[in-house]
């Protein structure tokens, strides 16, 4: 069974930076897509960074791209989301995601229904 734990998450001015980190634990295959999502109060679950198990290559949103990063330590079984330029619209929970077996990110698009494994969250807040 996949674990996720996520951390980093705090309070921030905007423009500021923070690196949310994410362990994984009970991965077995090898093919398989990692995500970051977020949800803020009233809305929508929605897909921010993700990247493939066995292929090169990262996706971003469209409202992150630009500032954040999303890339992982696969000797230590960590998924981290690096995010500069902080803007207040960026407040949510951030959640770490993981497929099943699936060969790329590429096939999964954004919906978090595809995601099968989640973290417990981490609250990022920007302040104007």
């Amino acid at each position: 069974q996949v674990q996720l734990v996520e951390s980093g998450g705090g309070s921030v001015q905007a423009g500021g930076s923070l690196t949310l980190s994410c362990k994984i634990s009970g991965m077995t295959y090898s093919r398989y897509c990692l995500g970051w999502f977020r949800q803020a109060p009233g809305k929508e679950r929605e897909g921010v960074a993700k990247l493939s198990g066995a292929s090169p290559g990262t996706y971003l949103a469209d409202s992150v791209r630009g500032r954040f990063t999303i890339s992982r330590d696969s000797a230590k079984n960590l998924l981290y989301l690096q995010m500069n330029s902080l803007k207040p619209e960026d407040s949510a929970m951030y959640y770490c995601a993981a497929t099943g077996y699936v060969h790329s990110c590429g096939v999964v698009g954004w919906t978090p229904d595809n995601f099968i494994s989640w973290g417990q969250g981490t609250q990022v807040t920007v302040s104007s």
